[in-house]
């Protein structure tokens, strides 16, 4: 147990609007490798933003509670966006109105960066939500890696790096690149 209060409290404050992160991902799971227990390392290795399509139990509560939470938010936007491009998508009746509305608005910017903000955003959110008081749990270790990799991946984005992708992909489909 002291070897997780000395993991926890080396952690670095980390904010959803740095722009240069006090550590790495790697940085941060050669640190946990060294302080947690086999069972629990092997989940914050697998902890991935995207999660598993059909519902799967993590063995961890938390896990479980902000896959099935992410799950539904991608569901939401790919049935509007389906909607919106008259394709057919699976309606599925269990997800919330609140993630609907969030959906319905991420799909509602013109700009994808935009977009992509606003649910990162709303993700900090929710994750802020269910975290818990105790900073020295097992969970707010979960949250810490979730938050460093919704970090990671928003730093990313940049306006340039988005305007090249969107001229490279638009070529192609023009048939003017390969």
């Amino acid at each position: 147990m002291a070897n997780w209060y000395y993991l926890m409290s080396q952690l670095p404050a980390i904010s959803e609007s740095a722009k240069e992160l006090p550590i790495t991902e790697n940085d941060f799971i050669n640190l946990c490798s060294r302080f947690l227990d086999k069972k629990t390392f092997n989940a914050i290795k697998s902890i991935s933003l995207m999660p598993p399509l059909t519902k799967k139990t993590t063995g961890f509560d938390f896990l479980d509670k902000w896959y099935d939470y992410e799950r539904k938010l991608r569901i939401a936007l790919g049935q509007i966006r389906a909607l919106k491009m008259k394709k057919d998508f699976p309606i599925y009746d269990n997800i919330s109105i609140s993630i609907v509305q969030m959906a319905r608005t991420a799909t509602g910017f013109d700009s994808p960066l935009e977009a992509e903000i606003y649910l990162n955003k709303v993700r900090m959110n929710i994750l802020n939500d269910i975290s818990p008081l105790d900073n020295f749990s097992t969970e707010a270790l979960f949250a810490y890696t979730l938050k460093l990799k919704l970090i990671c991946r928003m730093n990313l984005f940049t306006e340039k790096a988005g305007l090249e992708s969107y001229r490279k992909i638009y070529d192609q489909i023009l048939g003017e690149t390969i």
